[in-house]
């Protein structure tokens, strides 16, 4: 994975004021946490960070250049406005080249199954043990031409040269079944409204025969 660089400022204002005020420079607040050391308050240009972030995918490195020393940080928790989907703040895990991480990576399904069949994703991600310059973005599976009952368990999964998985290998990642009829989807509807209580109002032409 590539590693963007991002010139850091260290903070030395706290709370949701010193925040804001950050956030108005169209700059981003961070902390980096790790190895034994207190935590360093930063705060990181928006548009850069936030370019990088999406380059970087969910474990998103980057280099971050604090006073002139280079420090490599794995993104760990994005918190972003809902409204403005503008970065608000982000926290790092300070990591070394060479160091093994754990992270979780996510799963992207490629290729199209069987006819009349659904893809289900039930695991979105993994977990696997990776060193820290070589965290993989993505496991692509492919379910081209697979049949209803492919299922396709964390194990099988398949992993780059260093990387290990940590999750249970007997995890359901991907199953293939078949795909609902309309019909079906009909009669499970309508045994859900009787259940409930629910009765369909009569057509207009069956109601006028019937009061005749």
């Amino acid at each position: 994975m590539s590693t963007e660089k991002i010139k850091a400022e260290v903070r030395t204002e706290f709370g949701k004021g010193a925040a804001r005020r950050i956030r108005r420079e169209h700059k981003v607040p961070a902390v980096v946490y790790g190895h034994g050391n207190e935590p360093i308050h930063l705060s990181l240009p928006g548009h850069d960070t936030m370019m990088a972030l999406k380059h970087g995918g969910a474990n998103a490195l980057l280099e971050l250049d604090i006073d002139g020393t280079s420090q490599l940080a794995l993104t760990k928790q994005v918190q972003v406005d809902p409204v403005r989907r503008v970065l608000e703040h982000v926290d790092f895990v300070a990591v070394k080249r060479g160091e093994k991480v754990t992270v979780d990576v996510p799963i992207h399904v490629v290729g199209d199954a069987a006819p009349e069949t659904l893809v289900v994703t039930d695991a979105a991600t993994i977990q696997v043990e990776a060193e820290a310059t070589h965290i993989p973005e993505q496991f692509e599976v492919d379910v081209t031409g697979a049949e209803a009952g492919t299922q396709i368990l964390a194990s099988e999964i398949a992993l780059p040269s260093g990387v290990t998985l940590l999750s249970d290998a007997d995890v359901l990642v991907i199953n293939v079944t078949a795909a609902q009829t309309a019909e079906a989807a009909e009669a499970e509807l309508e045994a859900a409204e009787a259940e409930a209580g629910i009765e369909k109002d009569e057509p207009e032409a069956a109601a006028e025969a019937d009061s005749e």
